[in-house]
């Protein structure tokens, strides 16, 4: 049994490269079930204060007020955590991620929760995962001085444990599949 969690963070949703590409994606894989997390159609918030100091409060001296500021970050990681690969779909806008992407990010990465601080430095706590991302760029090439998309996302799910990362181009994918 296997279990994907699919991010489109593409703000286009006809003719977007990266969802294509995902789609493909993921019907070559044959999961037994996909959990899609469209962050175009269901725009995630930005993280505030109330936000910041309620993840740093422990689970059990949580108020119920700091639950319900945590809730959709629970369920985005609850998502994370049920997936065996995570498949996202990332263009690259203005040599950067899209803000639907960091807002994902920001509300996933959770002191231990997602990871931990210990003597020895942060831990990923989302291990035995892998991740998988289609990059579209219509014109920073990938992997490039000016990419700061990329190497963003990878040293987040290395952050929070996901070491078995492969990066693909987008266009390529869909090329090579004509």
């Amino acid at each position: 049994m296997s279990t994907i969690l699919h991010i489109n963070a593409s703000g286009v949703t006809d003719g977007s490269v990266s969802r294509a590409a995902t789609n493909r994606l993921i019907a070559n894989l044959n999961p037994t079930r996909v959990i899609t997390r469209d962050l175009a159609a269901t725009p995630l918030p930005q993280i505030d204060s109330a936000w910041i100091n309620a993840r740093l409060v422990p689970a059990d001296d949580q108020s119920a007020d700091d639950q319900a500021i945590l809730a959709l970050s629970d369920v985005l990681i609850a998502e994370l955590q049920a997936a065996d690969t995570v498949v996202i779909g990332m263009p690259i806008y203005n040599f950067g991620m899209p803000a639907a992407l960091k807002a994902w990010i920001d509300l996933i990465a959770r002191p231990k929760v997602t990871f931990a601080y210990t003597a020895n430095g942060p831990v990923g706590l989302l291990e035995n995962k892998r991740a998988i991302v289609a990059v579209a760029s219509g014109g920073v090439p990938v992997d490039s001085a000016l990419d700061f998309a990329t190497p963003h996302l990878r040293q987040v799910l290395q952050f929070v444990g996901i070491s078995d990362i492969s990066v693909h181009v987008a266009k390529e994918l869909l090329d090579q599949a004509a």
